[in-house]
C-alpha cells in the first residue's frame, strides 16, 4: 500500500512538472508571434523631463537561434545605430527547462533576470525579478508585462527600480508596422 501511495505521489508530481513546462512553452510560443517591427506611444511615470508628450517607442522583435531565443530591441530611429553612444537596451527571452526567462541587457551596465508568470487566459506574460548580474549603482529593470491584444497590437509595461527602490514605470502601446520600415536594416 505504501508503494502505491508513493507511486501516485510521483505521478502527480510528474504531471505537475509537465503542466508547468507546457505553460512556459505556450507563453514562449505566444511571445514569438510578436516577431516584427513595432511602434507606439510611450508614457513614463513619474514623467521624465526630456521625454516629449507623444514620444513614440520603437521595438524590434526577432526569433533567433533556430527558434530557441527571442530578441527584443528598443531603439530611437532618429538617432544613428550606435549602441555605444545611445540607449539601445536589448532583452532576450528563452526557455530554461520548465521556466521562461527574460534577461535584460541594460544601458545601466547590468543584466537583470526575470522569470515568467503566464496568465490563465494566455494573453499576458508577466516577468518577476529573479536576480541581477553586474552593478546596481544606477538601478535596474525590475518587472515586465507583455499583453497581447491581437496579432497587430500589444502592450508592454516595464518597471525600472531606481537607486533607493524608487520605481519608474514605462507603458508602451505598440502597433505592428506593416510597411517594414524602421527595422534597422535587419
Amino acid at each position: 500500500m505504501k508503494s502505491l501511495r508513493f507511486m501516485v505521489i510521483v505521478l502527480l508530481w510528474i504531471s505537475t512538472m509537465a503542466f508547468a513546462e507546457s505553460d512556459a512553452q505556450k507563453s514562449f510560443d505566444k511571445l514569438k508571434t510578436l516577431a516584427g517591427t513595432w511602434q507606439g506611444p510611450v508614457t513614463v511615470d513619474p514623467p521624465e523631463e526630456d521625454m516629449k508628450k507623444g514620444t513614440l517607442g520603437h521595438v524590434l522583435l526577432r526569433v533567433t537561434s533556430r527558434g530557441n531565443a527571442l530578441v527584443h530591441e528598443m531603439y530611437d530611429p532618429e538617432k544613428p545605430d550606435d549602441p555605444t553612444r545611445y540607449d539601445h537596451p536589448l532583452t532576450m527571452f528563452y526557455l530554461d527547462g520548465d521556466r521562461l526567462n527574460l534577461t535584460h541587457y541594460c544601458d545601466a551596465g547590468n543584466r537583470p533576470r526575470m522569470l515568467a508568470r503566464p496568465s490563465p487566459d494566455g494573453k499576458k506574460v508577466e516577468f518577476d525579478f529573479a536576480d541581477l548580474s553586474g552593478g546596481n549603482e544606477y538601478g535596474h529593470m525590475y518587472h515586465a508585462v507583455f499583453t497581447m491584444i491581437d496579432a497587430n497590437h500589444h502592450i508592454e509595461d516595464w518597471t525600472y527600480m531606481m537607486p533607493g527602490d524608487q520605481p519608474v514605470h514605462a507603458h508602451l502601446d505598440l502597433e505592428r508596422r506593416k510597411d517594414g520600415s524602421g527595422d534597422r536594416g535587419r
